[in-house]
């Protein structure tokens, strides 16, 4: 294995591990997840305004969420009018995604695993996800994502990002369960990510880390909050430590 990781994809063993652990979460996947408080809404809000942006995302558009979870994207994307399809691994965060999208003509849902997907090569202009890509084998989900992309097509992610502080605590001292993390996930640096956009073959990498407001925030700081992260994000150095990394690229 190299130090960028294996182009191999994950174990059965994982993706039991990962099915278990979502069983236990998916009746308050939002709450462990952090986007069903008012800071969180607002996160969740800029980063699907992310993904229509980035993704060129509008009628007339074919786009595929990965790890759609409990729909909270698939919902806020979806008033783009692109055609969107959301897969995710887990059965029981499907049903809440069903739920939740009930009645939007332009999404569908898929069950299927995003290293191996069940989409024919070329099937999207877009390809799109919030914090999925460090439950995966990052090379495999990347060049799983390159395959069903069209020649011009867009990818747009964003992933916890390993140099923030919490971050780091989190997913390398702290106990997984206490803190609803499965076993097998992982953060990593925007450095990984960029390097392997190349080594898959995307054009136009870009990892940038963004992100200062925490979910926490109460609601009558977060406008304040909010504009002080976006003056850091643009701050050399400090930026580095945001919360998040916002990750492109373009299939040629």
């Amino acid at each position: 294995m190299s130090a960028l990781g294996s182009r191999e994809g994950s174990s059965p063993d994982r993706w039991r591990r990962e099915l278990a652990h979502d069983r236990r979460i998916a009746s308050r996947a939002e709450a462990i997840w952090d986007w069903d408080t008012p800071a969180g809404r607002r996160r969740a809000d800029r980063r699907a305004a992310f993904f229509v942006e980035h993704g060129a995302l509008g009628p007339g558009r074919r786009a595929l969420e990965l790890g759609c979870g409990t729909g909270v994207f698939l919902e806020r994307v979806a008033r783009s009018g692109a055609d969107l399809h959301g897969l995710d691994l887990s059965p029981d965060l499907l049903a809440r995604a069903r739920e939740r999208v009930a009645g939007t003509a332009n999404v569908r849902l898929v069950q299927g695993n995003a290293e191996a997907m069940p989409f024919p090569d070329g099937s999207f202009d877009a390809v799109y996800g919030s914090s999925v890509l460090h439950h995966l084998g990052l090379e495999a989900a990347l060049r799983e994502v390159h395959r069903v992309l069209r020649p011009g097509g867009r990818t747009v992610f964003t992933e916890p990002n390993l140099l923030n502080p919490q971050i780091a605590v989190t997913f390398l001292v702290a106990p997984r369960r206490t803190l609803g993390l499965s076993p097998d996930e992982m953060a990593f640096t925007r450095f990984r990510a960029r390097a392997l956009l190349d080594r898959v073959g995307f054009t136009e990498p870009s990892v940038r880390p963004f992100d200062f407001l925490h979910p926490l925030v109460p609601p009558s700081w977060i406008d304040g909050v909010a504009r002080l992260g976006s003056a850091l994000e643009a701050v050399p150095g400090l930026r580095e430590i945001a919360g998040s990394l916002l990750i492109r690229g373009t299939r040629p």
